[in-house]
């Protein structure tokens, strides 16, 4: 499976290689997450109690509007991020957190990405290559 690649339809930030955090949940950097411990708090979320700091998120769709694309921000600014964000589906407003955090995102794949990537894999995420991609290292 090494070296597989799936391709994204957009993306914004620079290449990063980490380990991946997978989970077909959503994503809401308000709800999910503890912002100060670094983990993911609420309690029906399936990665509840892990930490997301330097892991690459790969998620079903960004969930929740300002509030989470401001938290990037405050995250980054914390050096308590994830590496970089993967979605199936993610929103305009979210792209836009992104780009003010200046944080690393892909989204809009042909198949569900948290069924083809497996939680601890170490990927390689590049929004900058022609067609973004989500790489197994």
């Amino acid at each position: 499976m090494t070296g597989r690649i799936f391709h994204a339809s957009s993306g914004i930030g620079r290449k990063v290689q980490a380990e991946a955090l997978v989970s077909s949940d959503g994503f809401s950097a308000r709800y999910d997450l503890d912002r100060i411990k670094g983990i993911f708090s609420r309690p029906d979320h399936r990665l509840a109690g892990l930490s997301y700091v330097g892991r690459v998120l790969v998620l079903d769709a960004a969930k929740g509007g300002v509030a989470t694309a401001w938290m990037l921000y405050e995250m980054k600014a914390r050096c308590i991020v994830p590496a970089a964000l993967v979605l199936n589906r993610v929103n305009p407003i979210m792209v836009q957190g992104a780009a003010l955090a200046d944080f690393t995102m892909i989204s809009g794949f042909e198949l569900d990405i948290t069924k083809a990537i497996p939680s601890g894999a170490l990927v390689e995420v590049d929004p900058t290559a022609d067609r973004p991609f989500i790489r197994l290292v």
